[in-house]
């Protein structure tokens, strides 16, 4: 498996911007589709986007396309979320995953086989 660190989360006003990062390691990180969920208090993990393993096909969730891009550097091994116009609703603990070769739905968490920790975005009002 995969091991992955997410870092960059924060508070941040409404209309800002931050940048998550997702360290990986361990099995080979630019052969695999990666996404980035998040789940607030009281909530069910909802997906946030998708990429594919070369960064050519990307996809989101209706309430952040737009406002938000992922990406990825497999020369880094590190996957991103750049994150502009942030909302109060975007308040969220953010986790980044990998998804294993077979063509598995990007949208479920269920088919995503490794998580990473988690960081805290809180935006204020």
């Amino acid at each position: 498996q995969v091991q992955l660190v997410e870092s960059g989360g924060g508070l941040v006003q409404a209309g800002g911007s931050l940048r998550l990062s997702c360290a990986a390691s361990g099995r080979t990180f630019s052969r695999l589709a990666m996404g980035w969920f998040r789940q607030a208090p009281g909530k069910e993990r909802e997906f946030v986007a998708a990429i594919n393993w070369s960064g050519s096909t990307t996809s989101y969730a209706d309430s952040v396309k737009d406002r938000f891009t992922i990406s990825r550097d497999n020369a880094k091994n590190t996957l991103y979320l750049e994150m502009n116009s942030l909302k109060p609703e975007d308040t969220a603990v953010y986790y980044c995953a990998s998804n294993p070769p077979g063509g598995n739905s990007w949208y479920s968490p269920f088919t995503y086989d490794s998580w990473g920790q988690g960081t805290q975005v809180t935006v204020s009002s």
